[in-house]
């Protein structure tokens, strides 16, 4: 079985702790966190599993490292710490591990990532002689696997859409919501994750693999966006208060124009509750939901809803997003030393877990 550390244990590591358990080839190694107070804790009880797996978590990172594993799954954020991460995934592939993670945006398209996070993560692998695939959900399969599995059912193809619908009431990440997002914040304020240039740096790279895969040019790649405010104060389970008249709701799209038209197209449509701008596409259920459509003959629509933590929307996409990189792993091994992306890493059957039970 392949040693796989799971380093982060936050809303995407409790997943990748539960995923590796569950995987048949694989076996869970150490933990590593950064919280002084998660120190010593089983990591059953950190994945809130309801029992202890045996492995209690460090914050010894050279230790960890030095002890070999052969996978790591670097679940500690990367949104607001981009250097910090690029640096610690750098550390573990120099140590010979294979590594998947969703936390560096600019790598899901490796091949036209910046020189600057490209070009240390290939001489790490050139010395170390490990790997790393980046993915996640959205981006990540949700604008990468899936619209190009489902073009296939097509005749005629017009525009491909990707959208993820969100309610973030249930997104315990208050400063990625309030701060990144904007959400609760005055109409005046800038939101940095629908800043001009940013959608495209993070989702960019997934229009221009959906390209690659078609097989057709780019003439460039567009941003739009528009923003709702609140009509009324609304109170939510995991982050308190957002005040009337701030920010309740922000659209945008991200459009890969193909000879003059948007062809490929990833939209977002983020709201933190479902009162605010009723018009736009709502979910079949009013909470969450990553859909696909194909516009052509025939028309195709694909809505997927995922849910975990006791029915919980965010948790769900999360699971997810890691089960997409923890079922990589051994075919990475497989592979041998490299950088890799969506296309070249198969979504392959989940052999071996029908009906095998969480340990």
């Amino acid at each position: 079985m392949l040693s796989t550390i799971v380093w982060g244990t936050g809303n995407v590591g409790r997943a990748a702790i539960r995923a590796v358990e569950a995987h048949p080839a694989l076996r869970l190694a150490a933990v590593l966190v950064h919280d002084p107070g998660k120190v010593g804790r089983d990591a059953g009880a950190l994945a809130r599993l309801g029992h202890d797996l045996g492995v209690t978590a460090t914050d010894d990172v050279d230790a960890v490292l030095a002890a070999g594993p052969r996978a790591v799954v670097y679940a500690a954020s990367g949104d607001i710490r981009p250097d910090e991460a690029l640096a610690d995934i750098i550390r573990a592939i120099r140590a010979g591990a294979v590594v998947v993670t969703p936390s560096l945006y600019a790598l899901y398209d490796q091949r036209d990532a910046p020189p600057e996070l490209r070009e240390p993560v290939l001489a790490a692998i050139a010395d170390g002689g490990g790997s790393l695939f980046v993915s996640g959900i959205d981006p990540g399969w949700g604008n990468d696997v899936l619209p190009l599995l489902i073009s296939g059912l097509g005749g005629t193809i017009d525009v491909i859409r990707c959208q993820e619908i969100f309610d973030y009431s249930t997104y315990d990440q208050p400063d990625s919501v309030r701060y990144l997002v904007g959400m609760g914040q005055p109409m005046d304020y800038e939101p940095p994750m629908i800043a001009p240039t940013v959608p495209t740096m993070v989702w960019g790279g997934q229009v221009r693999l959906m390209a690659r895969a078609l097989g057709v040019e780019l003439d460039e790649i567009r941003e739009s966006r528009d923003r709702r405010p609140l009509d009324a104060t609304v109170r939510t389970e995991t982050m308190g208060e957002f005040d009337a008249g701030t920010q309740g709701a922000v659209r945008f799209e991200v459009q890969g124009i193909v000879e003059g038209e948007p062809r490929i197209v990833i939209e977002h449509v983020t709201r933190i509750h479902p009162s605010c701008a009723p018009d736009w596409p709502t979910p079949p259920d009013g909470h969450a939901a990553h859909r696909v459509i194909i516009e052509g003959r025939p028309r195709i629509e694909v809505t997927i809803e995922a849910t975990d933590e006791g029915g919980n929307r965010a948790a769900g996409g999360n699971a997810t997003a890691v089960g997409r990189l923890v079922s990589a792993i051994d075919w990475l091994v497989e592979a041998g030393p490299g950088l890799y992306d969506a296309l070249d890493v198969p979504l392959r059957p989940a052999i071996g877990k029908l009906g095998r039970k969480q340990p």
